[in-house]
């Protein structure tokens, strides 16, 4: 099992930066993988970004050039920095894991808000 503890979301004007992170209760390298989604009310699930153990990064086309994703492996963390935020951003962002084995884990969600 692996749970997350979040932190980092709140309130921000349009054009303005969050950092968001995520503190797992195991190594980060013991996941194949760690990322960041988010879900809008009424819409899916989407990923915004992914950092595998071998340090591979993927963005959301919608978020590339806003968005970086990293990791501490210290402090078993991962981070979100965005930057430039949309109004279209406002979503709750879930933290996520992904084990060798395919073993998908979600923390509980941190709400982002982007708004005048």
């Amino acid at each position: 099992q692996v749970q997350f503890v979040e932190s980092g979301g709140g309130l921000v004007q349009p054009g303005g930066s969050l950092r968001l992170s995520c503190v797992a209760s195991t190594s980060f390298f013991r996941l194949y993988a760690m990322g960041w989604y988010r879900q809008a009310p009424g819409e899916q699930r989407e990923l915004v970004a992914r950092l595998t153990h071998a340090g591979n990064t993927n963005y959301a086309d919608s978020v590339k050039g806003r968005v970086t994703i990293s990791g501490d492996n210290a402090k078993n963390t991962v981070y979100l920095q965005m930057n430039s935020l949309k109004p279209e951003d406002t979503a709750v962002y879930y933290c996520n894991a992904e084990s060798s084995s395919g073993a998908i884990y979600w923390g509980q969600g941190t709400q982002v808000t982007v708004s005048s």
